[in-house]
């Protein structure tokens, strides 16, 4: 898709649950951001995408992933 080639570059985080990422998101971005929730059980079992805009809102991953005018559409082969 054409998104896909305009798209800023982006960086993936995987890993077991309780491993730090969450807290190394907030790391980089010097602050909480939506949706965060760090606990001793799997918190954000779906993808999460943060991106920078002019406000915060969260948007659903499988609504991202329809969207064409964002580069998630591959993850569509995964379900919605």
């Amino acid at each position: 898709a054409e998104s896909d080639f305009e798209a800023k570059p982006s960086v993936l985080l995987m890993g077991q649950y309780s491993t730090g990422k969450t807290t190394f998101i907030k790391h980089l971005l010097k602050r909480e951001y939506p949706g965060t929730h760090i606990g001793p059980e799997p918190t954000t079992d779906r993808f999460v995408t943060v991106m920078g805009g002019v406000d915060e809102r969260r948007t659903p991953g499988n609504t991202l992933a329809v969207d064409a005018s964002k580069p998630f559409t591959g993850l569509t082969k995964f379900g919605t």
